[in-house]
């Protein structure tokens, strides 16, 4: 599949992962590992930790060894990206339910990382053939095969950074557990201190003032902006059931020019109030 067969039905992280290997400036090299990609020749790609194992047939009776992998994200870098993903509702769901968010890439963004190489340079790659360039046509054959591997796997892309779906999975349960415990302790005290009023007096804190700021604050601290999620409520819901029609489609326009203007005058009213 080159760049000019990709549609909007085309899963988003194929479409990255295609312009990519379409960014390699030598073509004719592309196309022959194309060539070897359809013919069958690479013969089998395993995952073995962050690392993806091919065997490529070549013009040698035994086949070539290839490696492929890119530079894992630290434990630390993973506590972010958790902690950032358990954060936003929509993506903790979409995960638990063994679905990649649309705009994952957002959450790695925020913590100054990046899912997605921003090159083929980032992606590392040994093959056992003589050819000393790098990626040579067995190499590039793999990166074919790894697009439809994305496709009925998107989870791949997390393992290549460090992390399986597994892993992940129960990072994401474990960090909504501490959150619910935290949330219960919070309800538990708040009870204890309605029912002792002289226990609330020995803290010294009046919990239903405890948020609030007297002093005006200094108007270059607030900042007002738009969600960092480009999803509207309609695509966070999913396609209402409607059959395809001029006027289902019509009734879908007008929906989404409605949510569209609806935020834009909140971040106005919001920015007004601000000032």
């Amino acid at each position: 599949m080159n760049k000019e067969e990709l549609t909007n039905e085309t899963e988003w992280w194929l479409q990255q992962w295609l312009e990519l290997i379409n960014s390699y400036r030598f073509k004719k090299r592309l196309e022959r590992a194309r060539n070897y990609a359809r013919q069958g020749n690479v013969l089998s790609i395993e995952f073995q930790e962050g690392k993806a194992i091919a065997r490529v047939q070549g013009t040698e009776a035994e086949p070539y060894q290839v490696s492929l992998w890119l530079d894992p994200l630290t434990d630390e870098d993973w506590g972010y990206v958790i902690e950032t993903l358990s954060q936003r509702a929509i993506f903790s769901a979409k995960l638990l339910a063994g679905e990649m968010p649309k705009n994952i890439e957002e959450v790695f963004a925020a913590n100054g990382l990046r899912l997605f190489p921003f090159t083929l340079d980032e992606v590392r790659s040994r093959c056992s053939c003589p050819d000393k360039a790098n990626p040579c046509k067995h190499i590039a054959a793999v990166y074919y095969l790894l697009g439809d591997r994305f496709s009925e796997d998107p989870f791949i892309l997390l393992q290549l950074r460090g992390r399986t779906k597994e892993q992940i999975l129960a990072a994401l349960r474990q960090q909504r557990e501490i959150s619910t415990r935290e949330a219960d302790t919070g309800d538990r005290s708040n009870a204890v201190a309605q029912k002792s009023p002289n226990m609330a007096r020995q803290t010294r804190v009046n919990l239903n003032q405890f948020w609030d700021y007297e002093d005006a604050l200094d108007s270059s601290l607030v900042v007002i902006a738009p969600s960092p999620s480009s999803e509207t409520v309609l695509e966070v819901l999913g396609p209402i059931p409607l059959q395809p029609s001029a006027a289902g489609r019509a009734l879908m326009e007008t929906l989404n020019g409605l949510y569209g203007n609806i935020g834009q005058q909140a971040i106005v009213a919001a920015l007004n109030r601000a000032g």
